[in-house]
């Protein structure tokens, strides 16, 4: 079971059907596609490559992206796709670990990845560049037969906490996650475009799967990246399109000026981090009833919950703001439960960290046989994720484990505080962190980016929540210390909040204990 089949299908069925969009155009149909990606791939075998090698892809945005992974799979290789955005030095790291060979990468990128090139790469090949297009002229190979249980891709982790891990996505996991998608989130058709303006290294690249499985078209912008003003524009060129969106993404579409054609979108499917219940009623105001959010982790891609597309716009459900702060109910190729700390399940209403198993898990971590012990102990991949489900059946994230906090003895989660304080309409961005507190052991500080009087943020914390959870200090920044995908770093934020000298400043108010 090889992915590549599915663009050889596809060949075979609709050659003539555009496979690949470029800006507002279409540039390639899917016989050309499958055509140049058995050159390509027989490109790669010539260079010495031999099933289950590993090739690296370090570059923005593009067509060629979709063909370097069909054709690496196609020669039965596996793709280790690494985020352009990341320093040399960390991808060196990517490179070294993963012992790939090859890796073909933008030229901006290889420039920073040269002087941090493990012994282990070979060859690296500017994408898009002459090298690259000289691989076109090697004689096509068969389909190489692949094993479900084959890598497939390597998913490096964002490493917010760390050295990032390789998730090991098999054959089959990526195909059971398309079709998963494609059935419950996303209903593609034969020409339904999906726009690739988050990064295809990761997030929106777990998209392009499913629409080759179902003929869709892969589109990339000409910027290669998230332009609101961009996206609107080629909304109209390519009707029925759908785009997946981390929430700081969604947030600036809102808040872009240009007109939107909201009835040229299928779908913005929105992950990669919660989205608080206020800016996705903003998001469903603007775009109408278009949004579908999903849970996953590079671990379990894409699928572990999703929040429908009616789900989200069904205002009348007397539950509908509970719902639409949730994740969704999961998905019914995965088994979902929350556990306490020995693994053992516990009933709606109480919170523990969330489990997942089923075909969408990955084979492990590569080459971290402690790490994959951990995550997948007792059979069930532990996501390190904390949740709650309700009576029917719907999970909520609370938050990463690691940051919760634990003030005078009480569990406080701090994505419950920021729904709250983004209620304001002069806070735009909310981050709440513990500070160690000799009295308290913890005390809840909120990090805004706004300018909201604090006494209303105060008074708004009061009326809503109990008195212990309402921050006890509140500081206003310009902005949130954010990884490439547009998660906030609160790890970053304990460490700038632990080097104030004196905890306060004249951007900070402390309130009474």
């Amino acid at each position: 079971m090889n992915l590549a089949l599915y663009l050889e299908q596809a060949a075979n069925a609709e050659p003539q059907r555009p496979a690949l969009g470029h800006g507002a155009r279409p540039i390639c149909t899917y016989g050309e596609m499958a055509g140049r990606v058995a050159r390509f791939a027989g490109a790669l075998r010539a260079m010495g490559l031999i099933p289950g090698d590993r090739v690296a892809i370090a570059s923005k945005n593009c067509t060629d992206y979709v063909e370097l992974l069909y054709a690496i799979w196609h020669a039965g290789l596996a793709a280790v796709p690494a985020n352009a955005k990341l320093h040399g030095a960390e991808l060196g790291y990517i490179l070294e670990q993963s012992g790939a060979r090859v890796c073909f990468a933008s030229d901006d990128v290889a420039s920073a990845l040269a002087p941090h090139a493990p012994p282990s790469l070979e060859r690296m090949i500017a994408v898009g560049g002459a090298e690259h297009g000289k691989l076109l002229a090697a004689d096509a190979i068969p389909l190489t037969a692949c094993s479900g249980d084959d890598l497939a891709w390597l998913f490096y982790t964002s490493g917010t906490t760390g050295r990032p891990k390789g998730a090991m996505l098999t054959h089959k996991v990526l195909a059971a996650a398309s079709s998963a998608y494609a059935s419950e989130v996303d209903t593609v058709a034969p020409g339904d475009p999906v726009l690739h303006a988050a990064p295809m290294s990761h997030g929106s690249g777990l998209y392009i799967m499913a629409h080759v499985m179902n003929r869709g078209v892969n589109v990339v912008p000409e910027s290669g990246g998230f332009e609101p003003e961009e996206i609107f524009a080629l909304l109209r060129a390519w009707p029925r399109t759908s785009m997946f969106a981390a929430p700081t993404m969604v947030k600036r579409l809102v808040e872009c000026p240009a007109e939107c054609p909201n009835e040229n979108i299928r779908t913005v499917v929105y992950g990669g981090a919660p989205m608080y219940v206020e800016d996705a009623i903003r998001a469903l105001d603007r775009l109408g009833p278009r949004l579908a959010q999903i849970y996953g982790q590079g671990e379990s891609p894409m699928t572990i919950t999703v929040l429908t597309k009616a789900e989200i716009a069904n205002r009348d459900h007397p539950r509908w703001r509970e719902r639409l702060g949730s994740a969704g109910r999961p998905y019914a190729c995965v088994d979902v439960a929350v556990t306490d700390e020995d693994d053992r399940p516990l009933p709606a209403g109480a919170d523990g960290e969330i489990l997942v198993r089923g075909d969408t898990v990955m084979a492990g971590y590569w080459r971290n046989a402690e790490a994959s012990a951990a995550a997948l102990r007792g059979g069930w991949l532990h996501t390190g994720d904390v949740g709650v489900f309700d009576a029917d059946g719907y999970l909520t994230l609370k938050d990463r484990s690691k940051d919760l906090i634990i003030s005078g003895g009480s569990n406080i989660y701090p994505r419950e505080v920021e729904e709250v304080l983004l209620r304001h309409p002069r806070v735009r961005e909310v981050s709440v962190i513990g500070r160690p507190d000799r009295e308290w052991g913890e005390a809840v500080v909120a990090y805004v980016v706004g300018d909201a009087p604090v006494a209303e943020l105060d008074a708004l914390c009061l009326a809503s929540i109990a008195r212990f959870k309402r921050p006890k200090d509140y500081v206003f920044v310009d902005a949130l210390p954010k990884n490439n995908y547009g998660k906030v770093l609160k790890t970053e934020l304990r460490t700038m909040d632990g080097a104030r000298p004196s905890r306060q400043n004249v951007q900070a108010t402390r309130l009474r204990p």
